[in-house]
């Protein structure tokens, strides 16, 4: 059998070899860069089996490369990837999961638990047949995709004022511009003390949280109570449902007084 005869590059012009030059000293694709570094040193005059030796790879190989170089020049040094295997669940599917993920247990009948953990997510998904398996890497994969993250709930509250912004920065330039001749005191509301909507987390879009509101109705009622500290004396002062200006320590003292005496829950 003959010797198959040797295969070069067609002739290449200047730019040519300094484009081939620069694709082989900077590409990060191996691929393009094992094309290209077979391209330039076959047009520099070297024989197939001096490039196999150099480059450890097969004649049929070579030649591969040269003849497509030939045929459809730097083209032929693009890597032709295929698309890979099918996603086995679709992007609808894919989308599905994140509605059901940003949705509470509570809203499927499920009580057990408030919030979605990855396995029982998954576990809920094959349960209500949107997939037939899925792993929690899968479906971490999927979340993140869509932008849903593991978020801490926030609290929304709104004054029900039609003049609060005039109120509001007319307290603001007090503090910005305090009176020469006085003092700008600063009042703050404590309580009531009752139940209050606490925060917990959820899977939700990324950047949009779940929304409670920081209060609620109290249609029974409250009990306000201003109180004041005396810094030179010590003293606390307070107002409580609308009764008089009275020191805590006078009143504590009464207090003590009567229950000594046995005066407490007299009925005389």
């Amino acid at each position: 059998m003959g010797r198959r005869p040797s295969v070069f590059v067609r002739a290449v012009s200047m730019e040519e070899g300094r484009r081939l030059q620069r694709i082989s000293r900077s590409s990060k694709d191996p691929v393009r860069l094992r094309r290209a570094i077979v391209a330039l040193v076959s047009a520099q005059g070297q024989t197939i089996k001096d490039i196999t030796s150099l480059m450890q790879v097969g004649e049929d190989y070579v030649r591969d490369v040269i003849h497509a170089f030939n045929e459809r020049g730097f083209d032929a040094l693009d890597p032709k990837w295929s698309g890979g295997r099918r996603p086995a669940i679709s992007e609808r599917v894919r989308e599905h999961i994140r509605l059901i993920a940003r949705t509470s247990p509570a809203d499927w009948g499920i009580t057990g638990f408030a919030t979605w953990s990855l396995t029982k997510l998954a576990d809920h998904l094959v349960g209500r047949h949107i997939v037939p398996r899925i792993s929690r890497e899968t479906l971490r994969r999927i979340l993140r995709e869509g932008k849903v993250s593991w978020q801490t709930t926030t609290t929304w509250k709104a004054s029900t004022d039609p003049d609060f912004i005039t109120k509001m920065h007319r307290i603001l330039a007090s503090y910005d511009t305090p009176p020469a001749d006085g003092r700008v005191i600063c009042v703050d509301e404590f309580g009531p003390l009752n139940l209050m909507p606490r925060k917990g987390k959820a899977w939700r879009p990324a950047g949009r949280p779940r929304r409670l509101r920081a209060t609620y109705n109290r249609y029974g009622g409250v009990m306000h109570m201003l109180a004041a500290l005396d810094l030179a004396t010590g003293k606390i002062s307070c107002q409580r449902g609308g009764h008089g200006y009275e020191p805590w320590p006078r009143r504590a003292a009464s207090k003590k007084r009567r229950n000594r005496h046995g005066l407490r829950g007299s009925s005389t």
